[in-house]
């Protein structure tokens, strides 16, 4: 996959493209949907799979005290449409000149003379140009003007739910990981660097990889997940996964610490690891001491080795 972060960027030689546009926040099943339908229509008509999309959130830029924290970073979303089947990422920088640029503006520069798009797939809501003038309706009218024709794929559901980023992060927000996971098509994931701590596990007999605060990837509710650990050279690890401010002994920002089960051996400093979270086990507690936070932690184990298996 050839990835750029501007149209000036984009490779001549590539030729036509059929593009899908849009936040794609978590690259969830409704995302998916998008990108199938972009890459089919490609294959279908020999042109290029291209993904527009942005640096951040636009509504870190319009509206930053409102703006809601990603599901996914960047490195994760690359890597995820790479597996997908596009060809090429166009990674926009979300800033004034953009937000300014006119719903025809957008697609007679960017689309058009940029990405030389002959189709553009998009879902029902999707809103475009300055202070979203533009919509499905106004793609159509400018595709029969400047050559390009507009497929609309409908809203995906899950158990009569639409599957929407909101929705997940709402999810996530309250704990469900299993639900998320329904929704995204696969287990929710942080991927960050493991550093040193102040060894408070391993003191206790629970040695834990703590992950950098700059991780990319949402953390859910405070409290004790069961889950994975993939290290740098792609070893996959049962682990019990806590979220939360460590307020029994020493309270720290908050924070992910992962427990590998059964591994006091491991070595994964300054290693990038992804975490996936597969399900709640409870939710972060303030514990009367040492002892009772210990008889808790292997309680927690206890039922994480049963939901790993």
């Amino acid at each position: 996959m050839i990835s750029v972060t501007s149209i000036d960027a984009f490779p001549a030689e590539l030729g036509s493209t059929v593009v899908t546009i849009g936040k794609f926040d978590g690259i969830h099943l409704g995302h998916q949907a998008l990108i199938a339908e972009t890459v089919n229509i490609a294959e279908e008509h020999m042109l290029v799979p291209a993904l527009v999309t942005f640096d951040k959130h636009p509504g870190s830029y319009l509206n930053p005290k409102t703006s809601p924290l990603p599901l996914i970073g960047l490195t994760q979303k690359a890597e995820l449409l790479e597996e997908s089947g596009i060809e090429l990422l166009v990674t926009l920088s979300f800033d004034e000149a953009l937000a300014g640029l006119s719903a025809r503006e957008f697609v007679e520069q960017i689309l058009v003379q940029g990405l030389k798009a002959k189709a553009l797939v998009v879902g029902e809501d999707f809103k475009f140009g300055s202070g979203q003038e533009g919509d499905v309706n106004t793609l159509r009218e400018l595709g029969l003007e400047l050559g390009f024709t507009v497929l609309l794929v409908p809203s995906v559901e899950v158990d009569g739910v639409r599957v929407s980023t909101t929705h997940i992060r709402n999810l996530l927000e309250d704990g469900d990981v299993k639900a998320a996971a329904k929704f995204l098509g696969r287990l929710h994931s942080t991927r960050g660097e493991v550093e040193h701590g102040l060894k408070i596990g391993r003191e206790l007999g629970f040695p834990t990889a703590n992950i950098s605060r700059s991780a990319e990837g949402f953390l859910p509710k405070d409290g004790v997940y069961a889950g994975w650990l993939f290290s740098a050279h792609g070893e996959k690890f049962p682990a019990a996964l806590s979220i939360g401010i460590n307020e029994t002994i020493t309270e720290v920002p908050r924070l992910l610490e992962v427990h590998v089960l059964d591994r006091k051996d491991l070595d994964l400093y300054f290693q990038v690891v992804n975490i996936e979270y597969v399900d709640f086990i409870r939710p972060a507690l303030k514990f009367a001491g040492v002892e009772e936070l210990i008889v808790s932690i292997n309680a927690d184990l206890d039922k994480i080795r049963v939901i790993l298996g």
